[in-house]
């Protein structure tokens, strides 16, 4: 399938089969936020217990919390988001229609890349067996000349966004001849800085002194919070604090479906460490993240480590887990070390100490900081792009038949079993196969559905994802026996009813996550 197909479909699916819909849809919508449906309300949540527990369960030094999405204006003011949380923003003049200028170039370095893996791609086919990718990018002259112009616009691109050189900016996007993709005109606009936060009103307090922001990220709900956790939780260096909360961002464009939305939910982990260790541990957290997508089926190849060339103000090393999305390859998760800017910048704004007495070393200092960050949304979105497959299943009397199917790993997966009558219109059936529901609906998430004939059944369930559907015909009346169906293999075996609680619930553990 190709990718810009596979994008259609799974926004598609989303809404035809009650993972997502468009926000307040009755009233046309509003732009980039998304209602999560009966299925994907199911996977995001449970998307965010496999982050949780592998966080927090899985690691003695690792606690939780819930921070207030409001909290006390100066917050921001020492975490740097009221001065330089900005993106720089640029207009076109003939279609009015608002833009990114960093995503612009980088946009315009995304086609410099396909047409190097392009060229890569056409040498692999002539050549075939005897291909050598590392000599060919090395040797082959048009490689060498699109590489050396990515990295040249590159580094300027980072020089660029972390002095603030707007009017470089722009005439970089003029020397590129990059063009509005709606009215094809490169009639700019001056780049000017756009700050990302939402602002509202304190009560009846009026003016700069009843200002508060909904929160632009969860983390500085952990760093005002650090002495409060370390202090009752008894807890020693190294240890986190992991959070997971909505967030919210006035993005200039947001787009792609829910990968960049204006509301969106977070899962972070701040990691404190002895000054001199955070690099350590930052190349602790790339290897451990990586292990956790890679738990999920996730395709090694889809993965990859990007390095940031331009840091924030906080940070002294950064890089994303990238996934290859339909639209490319992009930011899934962030691994940063913050250093101690963010605890110095509340120890010095609040005039409190946020210092950790350390017993081995005898002294007190601020803790440096490892940070991951992922996005639940984009999360969601990895999750669906990779398991949404269309397949040709062996049908009847020779024909082949097409099926779309959910490959989830099932303990992800939003129901985990599915109850079906063989028929509908037999009340022996219908009656036995609600038995068999009402009794294993307390152990996992099942369903009940009579609704058409078992083989359109069947393809409902494997759309939303459900791992094993149980069917319930004649010979379950006679010798209390069903037919359980594994969704990916299609193998069924005959299992007593007995039997259905313990032989799912295995098949389902998350457990096996962490195992793997």
């Amino acid at each position: 399938m190709a990718q810009d197909d596979l994008f259609k479909k799974v926004i598609s699916h989303c809404k035809e089969y009650g993972f997502i819909y468009q926000s307040s849809e009755v009233y046309d919508g509003l732009s980039a936020v998304y209602d999560y449906g009966p299925y994907g309300s199911e996977l995001k949540n449970n998307l965010k217990q496999y982050w949780w527990k592998s966080m927090v369960q899985m690691h003695e030094n690792i606690v939780g919390i819930d921070s207030a999405i409001f909290m006390h204006p100066k917050i921001w003011k020492a975490s740097g988001h009221v001065d330089a949380f900005n993106d720089p923003l640029i207009d076109n003049k003939d279609s009015k229609k608002r833009y990114r200028a960093d995503v612009l170039v980088e946009n315009f370095m995304d086609k410099i890349e396909v047409k190097i893996n392009k060229e890569v791609a056409k040498a692999k086919k002539r050549f075939g067996d005897a291909f050598d990718e590392v000599q060919f990018r090395s040797t082959n002259p048009r490689v060498l000349a699109n590489v050396e112009k990515y990295n040249t616009i590159k580094d300027r691109l980072a020089d660029y966004m972390s002095n603030s050189k707007l009017d470089e900016l722009k005439a970089l996007i003029e020397e590129l001849g990059i063009a509005c993709e709606v009215s094809g005109s490169k009639n700019w606009t001056e780049v000017r800085q756009f700050n990302l936060m939402f602002s509202t009103q304190l009560g009846n307090i009026a003016g700069e002194e009843g200002k508060l922001y909904l929160r632009p990220e969860t983390a500085q709900g952990i760093f005002v919070n650090f002495l409060n956790v370390q202090k009752s939780t008894r807890q020693k260096l190294p240890f986190g604090i992991a959070q997971i909360g909505k967030a919210f961002r006035n993005e200039i464009v947001a787009r792609q479906f829910i990968f960049r939305m204006r509301e969106f939910e977070q899962m972070e982990m701040q990691f404190f460490v002895r000054p001199g260790e955070e690099m350590k541990w930052y190349e602790y957290w790339k290897d451990a993240r990586l292990k956790w997508h890679l738990a999920l089926g996730t395709p090694e190849e889809n993965l990859r480590f990007h390095d940031h060339d331009n840091l924030a103000h906080y940070a002294n090393a950064a890089a994303d887990i990238q996934y290859n999305f339909p639209f490319g390859f992009k930011e899934l998760e962030g691994i940063h070390s913050r250093t101690d800017f963010d605890l110095n910048s509340h120890q010095e704004l609040s005039g409190r100490k946020l210092q950790y007495f350390d017993p081995e070393l005898n002294e007190n200092y601020v803790p440096f900081v490892v940070e991951t960050s992922i996005g639940v949304d984009r999360m969601f979105l990895c999750a669906m792009s990779n398991a949404l497959v269309e397949e040709v299943v062996p049908g009847t009397e020779g024909k082949e038949s097409t099926r779309v199917v959910l490959k989830l790993h099932p303990a992800l997966a939003p129901v985990k079993c599915a109850v079906l009558p063989l028929k509908r219109n037999d009340d022996n059936l219908t009656g036995k196969a609600r038995a068999i529901f009402n009794k294993i609906k307390y152990s996992f998430n099942a369903q009940y559905d009579d609704s058409g004939s078992i083989g359109k059944l069947y393809r409902r369930q494997d759309a939303i994802g459900t791992p094993y559907c149980i069917t319930v015909d004649f010979e379950t009346l006679e010798d209390d026996t069903v037919t359980i169906r594994e969704r990916d293999s299609l193998a069924q075996e005959r299992i007593h009813i007995d039997k259905i609680e313990e032989v799912v619930r295995q098949r389902i553990d998350m457990k096996q996550l962490f195992v793997e």
